[in-house]
């Protein structure tokens, strides 16, 4: 385990709702989808974690723990990290029309071009 993505629990809709005010107010908005009905935002009170770029070659996972309570996104080591090294890991966002494609700049080797 590398890091704990916390943050502020929601519904679906209105983590929408929330994302379109940051938006508005010119805001980064940082928020992980736990499953179809809850996600994490991070924007304002989080753990470091938000700050972990997308990769198409990873040096960690995002994995989805569920406990009696509810759910936990653990950011784990895929592989032996090298100190100084960028974390990263891959953000599996679903694809989307070209007019919403988000540009990837990792640089992998492997690189899909796009995040989504």
């Amino acid at each position: 385990m590398v890091i704990e993505y916390m943050g502020d629990i929601l519904r679906a809709e209105v983590a929408m709702r929330k994302e379109l005010l940051y938006k508005a107010k010119n805001r980064p908005a940082y928020m992980f989808r736990v499953d179809s009905e809850r996600v994490i935002d991070a924007t304002r009170s989080g753990s470091p974690a938000r700050y972990i770029n997308h990769s198409c070659s990873p040096n960690c996972v995002a994995e989805v723990v569920t406990f009696e309570r509810g759910h936990k996104i653990i950011i784990s080591a895929a592989r032996r990290i090298e100190r100084g090294e960028e974390l990263c890991y891959d953000y599996k966002l679903i694809p989307v029309a070209d007019q919403s494609k988000i540009p990837c700049h990792c640089g992998a080797a492997n690189c899909r071009k796009w995040i989504n």
